[in-house]
């Protein structure tokens, strides 16, 4: 992190900026958070792009795009400038991490553990992209955070819909030379393969700690790596023989003859590669790199450190500014339509999209644009909202007592020992039953319902559904975490037995849903680390990121 300059501003949009980030190929990136201290990284728009003339509406586009992409690899897209505002700005959500690139100029290449891990994930990654009909067109080393849980690929400024034919700047190649891939390097139009050249790159990169057209220490001429990866045959010398023949395909000149992000992910599951492992693959070193990163950030949001912004602008807590139209109904949940005869119970495909925090979360049936904007909501709402959470935790201890809030089929934790009583002590205390100490950990089993008002907690964390009707996970001070931003009175939410966490309004229509349906057995657990996930035995499925 850097300090802020004289001449940047306070604050953007809203949102403070607490220090620099660094700069990149479209601006300056600041670091911001919301008024409860989630950090945001914030990117603002150099004024010679924004004055390029159709940008603002390119920009608009592949922030729609890009919020397309909702998996664990990906950060959120959080807010964006309104129609006219200059500078043009986004605010994602911040990864304190270093780069792959940051990684190995420091350290040198990664261990072979690692490097097939990272190959898994970054695959990963690559397939919910492409799900999303996009592709990336700037996998680098710079794009690639090395997070604790996972690593994630970032910068998504210039990605585009895979049928959208025209170029993010005018006239201009995308992508990093000694990443490009050949096709696109000539001007043609990026499509999958081009990314699977680039994520090969970025391999060889980890592996060797160079380009793949670039020798050892050399500082070859963007001009000069161009032309290598168009014409000459990559440099594989010090990448592991097990991911040899992988890499080389995928940095195959002709792009047919490389192999799909899925069919890479599959080649590496047979050597050893495979998601969810990164934790123990990762180098050891990492962690405490993570923890230099993090350090920082725990200073910025502390709440003394400086005045906060409106906090009617928080975007976990209420709608995103920009209005969002209700979605339509999934053809199974239209009225009349068949029902699941296993689960009995209606299937949600056709979600409203859920606000920064979490990667894998629903994602929209109508694109939202900046365009299409509401007003902030009244300050006595605001008010009125904690007011209505403050009485709700009280309602929910009262009800655990009794034992009768939500479902019976959640199974409890604890990490730390409990004490047994002596046999004196035993035969001389009242039989009375004891309320359940609240656990470190919680997991849920479907069919688990949430009412109004009502709620489920650990030590670290809270799911409750508000009497506003929006879904939110706190912190053990009721400081909101995540939110699914749906209002309405008479709300409720339910873990299907499909895997799927969904909200309702009064009417039963869906408002919400984690997009996990298709899973049943799966669980939805409060973990001990304050994350919210859906699993489905090893694999998390959905993730709110709520780890605090």
């Amino acid at each position: 992190m850097m300090n802020l300059q004289p001449s940047d501003p306070p604050s953007i949009g809203g949102y403070p900026l607490l220090s620099r980030l660094g700069a990149g190929g479209m601006g300056q990136v600041y670091l911001s958070r919301t008024p409860s201290g989630r950090l945001l990284a914030l990117k603002t728009i150099r004024e010679d792009l924004s004055s390029d003339p159709g940008f603002e509406e390119r920009f608009a586009g592949e922030i729609r795009n890009s919020d397309r992409v909702r998996s664990p690899w990906t950060v959120t897209v959080v807010d964006y400038s309104p129609p006219g505002q200059r500078p043009q700005w986004l605010a994602t959500e911040y990864v304190p991490a270093p780069s792959l690139d940051e990684w190995v100029t420091r350290h040198g290449p990664l261990p072979e553990a690692a490097l097939l891990s990272l190959a898994a994930e970054l695959c990963g990654a690559l397939q919910a992209v492409h799900q999303a009909d996009l592709t990336h067109r700037d996998v680098k080393p710079g794009n690639v955070l090395l997070a604790r849980d996972r690593p994630r690929l970032i910068d998504f400024g210039i990605a585009r819909a895979a049928d959208d034919p025209r170029h993010t700047q005018v006239g201009g190649v995308l992508g990093s030379p000694g990443f490009l891939a050949p096709d696109q390097a000539v001007g043609g139009v990026p499509a999958e393969p081009a990314d699977v050249f680039s994520l090969a790159a970025v391999l060889v990169y980890a592996a060797t700690g160079h380009s793949p057209f670039a020798g050892p220490r050399e500082n070859a001429h963007m001009a000069a790596l161009v032309y290598r990866a168009v014409h000459e045959a990559p440099d594989l010398q010090g990448v592991p023989p097990a991911l040899l023949s992988l890499l080389a395909a995928g940095l195959a000149k002709t792009p047919a003859e490389r192999p799909t992000a899925a069919e890479l992910g599959r080649q590496l599951e047979r050597i050893g590669g495979r998601t969810g492992h990164w934790p123990d693959a990762c180098p050891p070193s990492l962690a405490t790199e993570l923890t230099a990163h993090e350090h920082p950030t725990d200073t910025v949001v502390d709440p003394q450190s400086g005045p906060r912004p409106d906090p009617r602008l928080d975007p976990r807590v209420h709608p995103r500014r920009e209005s969002e139209p209700h979605p339509q109904p999934h053809p199974s949940t239209a009225p009349g339509a068949p029902q699941d005869p296993a689960a009995g119970e209606t299937r949600v495909n056709t979600v409203l999209a859920t606000t920064a925090t979490t990667a894998t979360a629903a994602t929209t049936s109508t694109p939202v644009t900046p365009e299409r904007r509401e007003r902030r909501r009244p300050a006595w709402l605001t008010v009125a909202v904690t007011a209505v959470a403050v009485v709700a935790v009280a309602a929910v201890s009262v009800a655990s007592y009794a034992g009768i809030r939500g479902s019976r089929s959640a199974d409890y934790s604890s990490d730390a020992p409990k004490p047994k009583p002596s046999p004196s002590a035993e035969a001389t205390k009242p039989a009375t039953p004891k309320p359940n100490p609240i656990p470190i950990r919680k997991t849920l089993r479907a069919p688990y319902d949430l009412g109004v008002g009502q709620s489920v907690r650990t030590t670290k964390t809270k799911l409750v559904m508000q009497r506003d009707g929006n879904l939110v996970i706190t912190d053990k001070k009721d400081r909101p975490l995540w939110a699914a931003r749906t209002f309405g009175t008479g709300n409720t939410a339910r873990f299907q037995r499909d895997g799927n966490l969904v909200v309702h309004n009064s009417a039963g229509k869906p408002l919400w849903a984690t997009q996990t349906s298709g899973n049943p057995g799966a669980v939805l657990v409060l973990q001990a680390d304050g994350n919210v996930v859906i699993k489905s035995g090893d694999t998390v499925l959905w993730n709110a990121g709520t780890v605090h």
